[in-house]
């Protein structure tokens, strides 16, 4: 008889919207995990036994149950790992170089260009009388960017009528402009698209109310 399968392993933290897109990728694909919850509120990320495991001290950081057990970093780079090693399941990428360019594309917007100048640790950064304003104007010019992308690219989702990584980088991004106290209503596009994936069973799992570690006072 073989030895039973063990989890995979996500450093995660519910608020994050890195974790979150790592969280959906799981889910899609069918991965059953353990979640080691990181409270960067707390900033348990800090800790120089976490830095072993992430240098940047952020969240996700992920074990697979397959391979050599070799711990992952950066959101993006472990969506592609696990859609490369279960491409079967929920393929998040085309399979048309040009389809994939412009896939890749609308997620790094979003992962790039938008979520990290707004992030936790540069809000901090800039100081608590500025980051209101800093957050969403920056947010506000990566979603106007964005929104334009998708008028060339959307159809029920964000790159034609198949969830791909580009929608698992858009909805924490919408959850976070709507945080910054955004009217994320005049991205009728992206409004739409959230809309529609709030439905599917996988983004209900995945998303932040669902985790373990979700705070009761919320």
């Amino acid at each position: 008889m073989s030895p039973p399968e063990h989890k995979a392993v996500l450093y995660t933290f519910w608020r994050s919207s890195c974790a979150w897109r790592v969280r959906l990728g799981l889910q899609l694909k069918g991965i059953p995990y353990e979640t080691k919850s990181i409270n960067l509120l707390k900033e348990e990320n800090r800790t120089a036994e976490y830095k072993k495991i992430q240098p940047f001290g952020a969240v996700p950081a992920f074990i697979d149950n397959i391979g050599n057990g070799n711990i992952m970093i950066e959101s993006i780079a472990i969506l592609e790992y696990l859609d490369e090693t279960r491409p079967d399941k929920f393929p998040l990428l085309p399979k048309d170089p040009a389809d994939r360019q412009a896939v890749r594309a609308l997620t790094l917007a979003i992962a790039m260009d938008i979520q990290p100048v707004a992030s936790m640790r540069v809000l901090k950064y800039v100081g608590q009388d500025k980051q209101d304003e800093w957050a969403r104007h920056f947010m506000t010019v990566g979603f106007q960017a964005v929104e334009s992308m998708l008028e060339k690219t959307a159809g029920k989702y964000a790159f034609g009528d198949s969830i791909t990584m580009a929608d698992l980088a858009l909805v924490p991004q919408y959850t976070n402009g709507l945080r910054a106290g955004l009217d994320m209503s005049v991205y009728s596009i992206l409004s739409r698209i959230n809309n529609t994936l709030e439905q599917v069973e996988e983004f209900k799992a995945a998303h932040p109310t669902s985790q373990p570690d979700y705070p009761a006072d919320v």
